[in-house]
């Protein structure tokens, strides 16, 4: 990680739009301590996900990107990497997670239930953004 970031000679900073848009900083320093060194690949496993999405959004022209907050420590690693390859850096919005009713957040690999289950089981659109509300953390 270290010897990646030394090849960088701009300030390493995204966009985040959200209703209060800023920019974010990336500090070299506090990434490397918090992240350490990024498995890009391996024999047994061909691309990780880091590399896969960074490379797919640039081949499709992705302008903006929405994801969970889960992951916003991971677009530090996206924009290293779009910077490395010489990629656009797209504008990011991270989104509160939506959570059941004990906290767990709800996500198609821990087999929650999408939204098209919901909307099928009769809830509405108000329904369903009253419980991003009250379950939304």
């Amino acid at each position: 990680m270290k010897k990646a970031l030394a090849t960088i000679e701009e300030d390493l900073k995204f966009e985040e739009r959200v209703f209060d848009p800023r920019v974010h900083s990336i500090d070299p320093e506090s990434l490397t301590r918090q992240v350490g060194d990024i498995v890009l690949a391996r024999k047994d496993m061909g691309t990780s996900y880091h590399l896969s999405v960074v490379v797919d959004d640039a081949a499709q022209h992705v302008t903006d990107v929405i994801r969970g907050e889960d992951l916003f420590e991971a677009t530090q690693i996206h924009v290293l990497l779009q910077k490395l390859l010489g990629l656009p850096t797209p504008i990011y919005h991270h989104h509160r997670l939506v959570r059941d009713e004990a906290g767990k957040r709800l996500a198609k690999r821990d087999d929650a239930r999408a939204i098209a289950k919901y909307r099928q089981d009769g809830c509405t659109p108000v329904d369903i953004r009253q419980m991003v509300k009250v379950y939304g953390g």
